[in-house]
């Protein structure tokens, strides 16, 4: 049985891709050649036509 992954929303939302997409690589940066296993980040588009950043630490299968 798998558990389905427990999210971490940004606060925020973003007006472009763009934005959300600069957070993103913020995230990952923060890891990068780090001692630990960085998280899963993903944007997703609202139906507002908004963009948002979430991330887990949770295994993704």
């Amino acid at each position: 049985m798998t558990k389905k992954p427990r999210w971490i929303y940004w606060k925020q939302t973003f007006h472009s891709k763009f934005q959300a997409n600069c957070l993103k690589a913020r995230i990952d940066d923060n890891w990068f050649n780090g001692y630990e296993i960085g998280p899963y980040v993903e944007i997703r588009k609202l139906k507002t036509d908004k963009y948002v950043v979430r991330y887990t630490y949770d295994e993704i299968i």
